[in-house]
């Protein structure tokens, strides 16, 4: 049974999504004409988003949408995510994909505590694929075998969600108070969106990125340090990483 670690992909987004959004922002506020208006933000897309935000209005980000792939991520990132319900999910079914060698991620907490105490993680895991087995075996099927697995088996997933909700998305899951597993996540697809529209997610991150910290008491007390993360996360989309390579610095210092 091989352990898995995260791997995110954007597949695909809107064409140009800092010009449909300066377009439509700038449509509610002029009597001019689709194709003048579209003339009018050409170049300028960055001015218009920048003023868009300032003032609030954010319903012209919902017109731009990025569509990602997840695997190497487990179901209790799952449950997680799909509390964000403006987003749309498909996911790998475990009512209709049997498994034969279970797939699972390995919280870095148990890694730290040794080769030892890593070995009896796996070794419980591999004590519930053996179960899950048993019951396949009796003629079960699937979808009630499944019972068995943990959540720390692995899913795959492709998600689409609008600009709008990816904002709300990378305040709550880039913060240090987030889940580790879903904070590197939210790193990588924030590093990915920073690439393709900076001007549109040049303010996104975690809610102390902006302003004051939320977490009240609670808070980490780590904003500067987040701040550094956050900027060496923009050079690196700045000039173009790959997916791989965002992804990469999200598992090694978003964790």
């Amino acid at each position: 049974m091989p352990e898995k670690q995260l791997e995110a992909l954007l597949l695909c987004h809107t064409p140009e999504p800092e010009t449909a959004i300066a377009l439509a922002g700038r449509l509610c506020y002029s009597d001019s004409d689709i194709l003048s208006l579209k003339e009018a933000v050409e170049g300028k897309s960055e001015k218009f988003i920048s003023r868009i935000l300032s003032m609030g209005h954010l319903s012209p980000i919902e017109h731009a949408s990025f569509t990602f792939a997840a695997q190497g991520v487990s179901r209790a990132l799952l449950a997680q995510i799909t509390r964000h319900r403006i987003a749309s999910f498909s996911v790998q079914s475990q009512r209709y994909v049997k498994k034969d060698a279970l797939d699972f991620i390995v919280p870095p907490s148990i890694r730290a505590l040794g080769e030892e105490a890593e070995l009896k993680y796996i070794a419980q895991v591999e004590q519930c694929q053996a179960f899950y087995q048993g019951w396949l075996e009796r003629g079960i099927p699937a979808e009630d075998a499944r019972f068995l697995l943990p959540n720390g088996a692995e899913t795959r997933m492709v998600f689409t969600m609008n600009a709008r909700e990816l904002m709300h998305f990378f305040s709550l899951r880039c913060c240090n108070r987030a889940q580790w597993e879903i904070r590197a996540l939210a790193w990588a697809m924030l590093g990915m969106c920073l690439r393709e529209a900076p001007a549109l997610f040049a303010k996104s991150g975690p809610s102390c990125i902006a302003g004051a910290c939320p977490e009240g008491k609670m808070s980490c007390g780590k904003v500067e340090a987040m701040r550094a993360t956050l900027d060496k996360l923009k050079a690196l989309a700045s000039y173009g990483a790959d997916d791989a390579e965002i992804t990469r610095f999200a598992r090694e210092n978003c964790i």
